[in-house]
């Protein structure tokens, strides 16, 4: 990356130049170096350069006082075992997806997408105004850590299929690689789901070991290749409408840190949110040209009906479920995260979605 480049067109671009002054104490005592290890692969678009970026941000704001480097998936520990080396101490800093980890709470699906459930733009007014980090702070807190929104890829993919889907018949014993909630809303409609790392899909897919996959989106999934296996690209996701990643940091580090370094994180991660969701809003549909165009995918704008409002019903199901459950914290964040949708919706439906509509039938340039 064009270091220059950077501190130019950086949205921090003040905030370093008054963190710079600001960190000489620190800077006086020894730069501090803190290690960042990611599930995505090296240099992968949007989301591991996204990583990269923010590592670098964070340097640059603090004038290497908090020089963070950067281990992509596998160079230190393996992708899904990224979160686990923040809790035992062997990094400071994982940037991942919080569905990663609901093996240890299923509240921290709800900060990364939900089926049916909130766009990025209203999962971050819950995150930032609503509520929503005070009850993440709360689940993290139980394993020593704290996260905050990183990145946001928009709405995704539905996946890659070997075969035209026709209705929720289709779908009973499918192989299909998803995770998180999402993953359980399908798995109710049929599939038998698998969860696993982006850079070991294609081979999975390529073995036969998987009849179908979804991992993000055009910009990432050309990028892995998976158009040379299947062909049927279904290109609205019902189960990750507004995905966002996730800095997780060792809470007992990152409060020792001086007040205005923990600023600039948690300014940074702020910043590459909205960088992140420019950069697949800039490089999704360029990709699904190439798809389209290049290598003959076959796209498909929506999953058939059945398929829709049988996902639809499971999700409700679920969330009714998630909602009654035991877990104080699991049912607290399920009824903020109700609440809060059913309160921003009413922008996205009542007045966003008809302008799009308008757009798209008389907009003609």
């Amino acid at each position: 990356m064009d270091r220059r480049l950077f501190l130019k067109t950086s949205a921090l671009g003040g905030t370093a130049a008054a963190a710079t002054t600001l960190a000489a104490p620190a800077i006086a005592q020894g730069n501090i170096t803190w290690r960042m290890v990611t599930t995505w692969p090296k240099n992968f678009p949007g989301l591991g350069v996204g990583a990269q970026r923010l590592a670098d941000r964070i340097t640059a704001a603090t004038d290497g006082g908090l020089t963070v480097q950067l281990f992509a998936a596998g160079e230190m520990v393996p992708p899904l075992q990224a979160l686990d080396a923040v809790i035992d101490q062997s990094a400071e800093m994982s940037h991942g997806a919080a569905y990663y980890w609901q093996n240890k709470s299923v509240g921290l699906s709800f900060f990364t997408g939900v089926p049916f459930g909130m766009t990025s733009r209203e999962l971050t007014a819950w995150v930032r105004h609503m509520g929503g980090q005070e009850i993440w702070d709360d689940i993290y807190d139980q394993f020593g850590l704290q996260g905050f929104l990183s990145g946001d890829t928009g709405t995704q993919a539905g996946g890659w299929f070997q075969k035209e889907l026709t209705g929720v018949e289709d779908l009973q014993g499918l192989r299909f690689r998803t995770p998180g909630l999402g993953g359980q809303v399908w798995q109710k409609i049929g599939a038998s789901v698998t969860n696993m790392a982006g850079g070991e899909i294609f081979a999975a897919l390529q073995s036969g070991a998987l009849d179908a996959a979804e991992f993000v989106g055009p910009y990432n999934d050309l990028a892995l290749g998976f158009h040379q296996v299947c062909k049927h690209y279904y290109t609205s996701s019902f189960t990750e409408p507004g995905l966002a990643t996730e800095l997780v940091v060792d809470k007992a580090k990152f409060q020792a840190l001086p007040k205005n370094y923990q600023e600039i994180v948690k300014s940074c991660c702020a910043a590459e949110y909205d960088n992140v969701a420019a950069d697949f809003a800039a490089n999704d549909p360029r990709a699904l040209q190439t798809l389209k165009n290049d290598h003959g995918v076959i796209l498909h704008p929506n999953f058939p009906d059945s398929i829709l409002e049988g996902a639809a019903q499971a999700a409700s199901e679920l969330l009714t479920e998630l909602r009654d459950s035991s877990d104080p914290l699991v049912k607290r964040t399920t009824e903020s995260f109700i609440e809060t949708l059913n309160i921003v919706r009413q922008k996205t439906e009542g007045t966003d979605s008809g302008f799009v509509a308008a757009r798209e039938k008389y907009l003609k340039i």
